[in-house]
């Protein structure tokens, strides 16, 4: 999955930037999931390219209880686990533009903290209610993963923030129900959105909106 004149420059960059140790865990199935094989095939070939990152599999059914301990409702899915469960997750096949969301979320996680500024690693520390954000984005978005990097930051930073990143192109069906027609689209916690790109500061008040509505429980 990954082509041969990408994985030097992919392993100096995970040794450069890997302080310890990430898990990848991939829920999988055998039938009705096309994307399957191919998503554990990728996370497998990355997995190779770094001695900080293992690699768990799971068949979705088979291992139902796993399942349910990650919070896994779709398959294929990645949940990004390092000396702690931050709440990442990927649902869909992690590649194209979103390769790179990927990678960001493995360093985050890594080093247990993001690259977001001192003022809103600061507000995120008073969030005290519980934030499930799901940023929905296609492949061959080239502006979904900045949005979806940000989502990723923010749930490494707080322990009340939980990110999904979901590839709408492969899951169509929830992409009706929240009625997704162009991406990046982010939902918080079902009752705040916004489409498009924005800076952090932007995302930081959709997610501090989101934090003031107590009636959603995660």
């Amino acid at each position: 999955m990954i082509p041969e004149e990408h994985k030097k420059r992919l392993q100096e960059e995970l040794v450069q930037k890997l302080h310890n140790p990430v898990k990848l865990v991939v829920f999988t199935q055998e039938y009705e999931c096309p994307y399957c094989a191919q998503t554990r095939s990728l996370i497998e070939d990355l997995a190779g390219l770094s001695d900080e990152i293992g690699v768990e599999v799971y068949d979705f059914a088979a291992d139902a209880e796993k399942a349910r301990v990650y919070g896994i409702d779709k398959v294929p899915a990645v949940a990004i686990v390092g000396a702690e469960d931050y709440g990442l997750r990927f649902y869909g096949l992690p590649y194209g533009y979103e390769f790179g969301t990927l990678l960001d979320g493995i360093i985050s996680v890594s080093r247990g903290t993001a690259e977001i500024s001192e003022e809103t690693r600061e507000k995120l520390k008073g969030v005290k209610t519980f934030v499930h954000i799901q940023v929905f984005v296609t492949l061959t978005c080239p502006y979904c993963p900045s949005v979806a990097s940000l989502a990723f930051k923010f749930a490494v930073e707080s322990e009340m923030v939980r990110a999904d990143v979901v590839d709408v192109s492969e899951f169509p069906h929830i992409g009706h129900k929240y009625g997704v027609m162009g991406v990046p689209k982010t939902v918080l916690n079902e009752k705040v959105e916004f489409l498009g790109a924005v800076p952090e500061d932007v995302f930081l008040e959709h997610v501090l909106l989101s934090a003031r509505r107590p009636e959603y429980v995660l």
